[in-house]
């Protein structure tokens, strides 16, 4: 298995058609700001989609970005677009995937990581805490965890 950035691929479209293969309204809509280019502008710049496959095969992705669909400036960056394909599940794929973005968040100094989901219990395994309910862009309340990550050491 392997994690394959999606914009440093060459080859999106093959990932892209396997994106459009979710069972879930969230990852049509990610195919859709993919095809249409706008992804950066609804997320911002510098984010990014990590794709965890085996071969050819899309297990899980998700993304890595300034905003997700909690409108708030002072939470950043989110992880978003959390899916693992129904045959994969149960085996914390997810893990993989955040993992990655650990190193990133960490090599950049940043502290912690939101995220934003109607899932109890599920996020929490992966050091996740619940920190409050909030309204999303869509009117809906969502509950919006964090996980904070321990400050990398200075090389001396």
């Amino acid at each position: 298995m392997e994690i394959i950035g999606y914009f440093d691929s060459d080859n999106k479209a093959h990932w892209l058609s396997e994106i459009a293969k979710s069972d879930w309204r969230a990852g049509a809509y990610l195919h859709n700001i993919l095809t249409d280019g706008s992804f950066f502008e609804i997320l911002g710049e510098g984010s990014e989609l990590f794709l965890l496959a085996d071969g050819d095969k899309l297990i899980s992705f998700c993304t890595y970005s300034k905003r997700d669909e909690i409108p708030s400036e002072d939470m950043s960056p989110w992880i978003g677009f959390v899916y693992t394909f129904p045959q994969y599940r149960g085996n914390r794929f997810f893990g993989k995937l955040l993992e990655r973005i650990e190193t990133s968040a960490k090599a950049d100094n940043i502290p912690a990581v939101y995220l934003s989901t109607d899932h109890i219990g599920l996020y929490e395994k992966y050091g996740f805490e619940f920190l409050t309910e909030m309204e999303s862009i869509y009117g809906d309340m969502s509950r919006v965890y964090v996980k904070h990550f321990a400050p990398q050491e200075k090389e001396r």
